[in-house]
Parts: structure tokens; sequence; C-alpha cells
């Protein structure tokens, strides 16, 4: 930015600097020109005088000391006979000798003609300007012209960039500002500078990120309250377990008891926990995924539910935590005993080359699949069709740098993919996939 202000600022100066600097040069060259010409004209007139009123006596003289510059003076007498330099009687010179002043140009210069009358018929005096002398100290001007124009442009490249480098620093600081709060710190602020407008978008950007802040402070306030309106439910469920007869049963339902106030408790921590403080965590999803079929599969038993689980022989990371891959994996299998009829396959994949950049998580079903209708964007669930599921899938496939997928599955119902890129790992200074 700042380099763009400056070619704007010197392209702007060189256009005022050429429309003023170049008439000047042509004016100069117009004085020079008129002031030789102005001279001659006032040799003449000196001869004139000597001619009209000593006749020849002087004149020869007089024509002698005007000669000794660059002009070069001649004097035609009505008898034929002339006073000065040998110059051949021209059309210019019979012109002249019928009363008419005028300057001509000729070979190497202009020729100024003055007729003077006098009692035996007209003399014409004939003075030559070389174009030096027309030109005499334009060479000058234009160079004091262009010295001129170099240092005013370069005083104005000198002030455009001070005034570009203020300007493109109060625009950097509040590009840099911006970058931080849509990264997540709602905390950053910039001290506004700048031109008027600028720091007025300053101040707007600064009570943006505090409003957001504030909001989203709210939000976590609220979440946070759902563990304590909680307690009271799970309190009485744990103590309607208690009263279980069957051991067995009593320990199951115990320990789905703990995992769900475990599952609040982290929800809470993870909401009240701003998102660009949060670690990029790592786990394998393999193993997740097998442990998470396992805890699946006394339900999918249960409700006849045929379930088949897909994984590679090998270790599969994504830079997830094995904590948040396992809710979204619940999450999607929750939505097939959901919106599936009893009795409906599924199953749980991972999909991974050795060489493969990427690794495919996902989970499908034989159901009726998704309805595109259901889907308000790629990944993104509305009301009415497959509840938060889809949602959960969607923030763990973006923290993971991946993304979501809704398919068709092969037994005709939907597909939910969670295409995550493989992380890297250092060894010995090289990067290598994992």
């Amino acid at each position: 930015m700042r380099r763009l202000l400056v070619l704007y600022g010197t392209a702007l100066t060189s256009v005022l600097l050429v429309s003023f600097l170049v008439p000047l040069g042509l004016l100069a060259r117009s004085i020079a020109h008129d002031r030789a010409i102005e001279a001659a004209h006032q040799e003449q007139q000196s001869l004139s005088v000597i001619i009209s009123n000593t006749g020849r006596r002087h004149l020869a003289q007089s024509v002698d000391a005007l000669n000794t510059g660059q002009r070069q003076t001649t004097v035609f007498l009505p008898g034929g006979s002339l006073v000065g330099g040998a110059v051949p009687r021209t059309d210019s010179i019979a012109l002249a000798a019928t009363g008419r002043a005028f300057t001509a140009s000729t070979a190497g210069g202009v020729e100024v003609l003055l007729p003077v009358a006098s009692g035996d018929g007209t003399t014409v005096i004939r003075t030559f300007v070389p174009n030096g002398l027309l030109a005499q100290g334009v060479r000058k001007a234009w160079s004091t012209l262009a010295v001129v124009g170099a240092l005013l442009l370069l005083g104005a490249v000198v002030v455009a960039d001070r005034i570009a480098a203020r300007l493109s620093r109060s625009v950097r600081d509040l590009a840099e500002v911006a970058e931080r709060v849509g990264h997540g710190d709602l905390g950053a602020t910039v001290a506004p500078s700048g031109p008027r407008e600028v720091a007025s978008v300053g101040r707007v950007l600064n009570s943006l990120g505090a409003r957001i802040a504030a909001m989203l402070t709210d939000e976590r306030e609220l979440a946070a309250d759902l563990s304590h309106r909680l307690r009271t439910p799970v309190t009485a469920l744990r103590l309607d377990v208690e009263t279980l007869t069957d051991d067995d049963e009593r320990l199951r339902m115990t320990e789905h008891v703990d995992a769900l106030v475990n599952a609040v408790d982290v929800a809470v921590s993870e909401a009240r926990l701003p998102s660009h403080v949060r670690e990029i965590g790592r786990s394998d999803a393999v193993e997740v995924v097998l442990e998470r079929a396992r805890f699946w599969e006394v339900l999918a038993h249960e409700t006849g539910r045929a379930l088949q689980v897909d994984v590679p022989d090998m270790q599969a990371d994504v830079a997830v935590s094995a904590r948040e891959l396992e809710a979204a994996l619940d999450a999607l299998v929750d939505n097939v005993f959901s919106h599936t009829p009893a009795g409906t396959s599924f199953g749980l994949a991972v999909a991974c080359e050795p060489d493969s950049s990427v690794v495919d998580v996902s989970v499908e079903d034989g159901g009726v699949g998704i309805a595109q209708s259901g889907l308000a964007k790629r990944g993104v669930s509305s009301a009415g069709s497959t509840g938060i599921g889809l949602d959960v899938a969607r923030r763990t496939a973006d923290h993971g740098r991946g993304e979501l997928l809704i398919e068709k599955s092969a037994a005709g119902g939907a597909r939910v993919v969670m295409r995550f890129p493989r992380p890297f790992t250092t060894l010995n200074g090289s990067l290598l996939r994992r």
C-alpha cells in the first residue's frame, strides 16, 4: 500500500511539474528570441539616425563597430553600393527597399531588415542574427528548470512516502488486529491513528471485539450454569440406580450415569474455554473407532442392528483429541439410532492408505439417507433433520483442519465422512507423515 501511494503521488507531481515547467521552458526560448531581435532593432535604429543626420561620413565606422559581435549588419545604399559584410542582394532586400520593415528566416538564423528613406533614395539596413543568439541562455534555463523539477519531485516523493508510511502503518495495525480478532483473540485492540476515517474504523473494531467478547462471556456462563441445573436430576437418577436389585444392572447404569456427568463436565469446561487458546489434540482414529464400536455394540445387539467395523491394520493419526473424536462419533451414531428404524444396519470405518495424505473417519447406515432439504449447507444440519450430530462432526472436522462430507452409503442410506489431513511429525529435522 505504501509503495502504491508513493507511486500515485509521484505520478501526480510529475504531471503537475510537466504542466508548469515545459511552458516555462518554452517561454524562456521565446524571450531569448525576442531579446536577440530587439537588440538588432536597436542597433538598426542607431544606424538610421546616423544615416539621416550625417549621411555617410561616419557610417562605415559605425557598421564596423557593430560587427564586432555575433550579429552582422550590412547597409545597402541607394546607388547599389554597400557598407559592411559582402552580402548578395536578395528578394528580401528588394522588398525592404520598397519601404517595408520585416524579419525573415534565412540559413543559420534570421535577418532583420529596416528601410531608411533619404534624399537620394531608400537605404536598407540588414542585420543577420544567428541561431546561437536567438537561443542564448535557453539551454541554461532548461537545465535550471530540470534541476528545480527534480528537486520538487524528490521533495514530493519524500513527503508522499512519509504520508504513505503513516497511513499504511495505521491500516497495517488495523489489519493485524482484525486478523487477531478473526482468529478468536477478542481482547486485541488497536490504538486509533491516521486519518479520521481510518481512526474511526479502529474505534469501531475495538468496540466490536469488546461486544463480541461480552456476548461470548454470557454464552459461556449460560453453558456453565448447565452443570448446576443438571445436578439435581442426575443426583435423582443416581439414587434411582442405587435402588436396583440386580448388581450387574446397577453397575452398568452407574457407569452410564458417571459417563453422563463426565460428558456434561467436559462440555461445560470446553464451552468456558476461549476457542483461540484451545490446544490442537492428536489421536489414533483406528483406536478411537474400535473403542466406540465396543461401546455401541451392546445397544446395537439389543435393537437388532448389524454393526460393521472396517479399520486398517495401521495407526491413523488425526489432529483432534481422542475425546473430541469420540464425541463426534457418538453424535453421528446417536443420529443413526434416533433417525432410522430398529434393525437398520450401520458401520464405522477408517480409511487410510500408507502413502495417503488424508484420513477418512466415517459412519454410515442402511436407512433412507439424509434429504438435501434437511441440510442448510454442506455438513450443517437444520431443525427437523439429523439433530446436532452433523454440527458436532463438522466442528470436529474443522478443529482437525479437515472437512465434513455427506454421501450416499453403499446400502442406500447416509454416509458421513470426517476427512482429516494427516498430521506431520519431525524426525531428525525432517518432516514425515505418520
